[in-house]
């Protein structure tokens, strides 16, 4: 069964740390990626990791958030440091899906709460 779970989230105050993990099962990452969806807005990129460890962010996490994997286990971290209220949100893993070296779409995980407190 293809899965990406995610682990980690909860609730932390202003300036304090989370780490979020991500677990694949069924499959094997190539890149992945944490996306991030506050109330009433769009889902957001935040970082994303190939599978040779190519690394982007985006601007509002730069020098903040660090995402990293581990290729044997086939996982991923992004380890949230200096969070701010702005940071509050459901934290997505995102992986692509491929076929016959195509990708022909994404495999999402279930998401996991962050929510900063002031």
């Amino acid at each position: 069964q293809v899965q990406l779970v995610e682990s980690g989230g909860g609730l932390v105050q202003a300036g304090g740390s989370l780490r979020l993990s991500c677990a694949a099962s069924g499959f094997v990452m190539n890149t992945m990626a944490w996306y991030r969806q506050a109330p009433g807005k769009q889902r957001e990129f935040v970082a994303k990791i190939s599978s040779g460890g190519w690394i982007n962010y985006a601007d509002s996490v730069k020098g903040r958030f660090t995402i990293s994997r581990d290729n044997a286990r086939n996982t991923g971290v992004l380890q949230m440091n200096r969070i701010q209220p702005e940071d509050t949100a459901v934290y997505y893993c995102n992986a692509p899906r491929i076929s016959s070296g195509l990708v022909v779409g994404d495999y999402w995980g279930q998401g996991t709460q962050v929510t900063v407190s002031s």
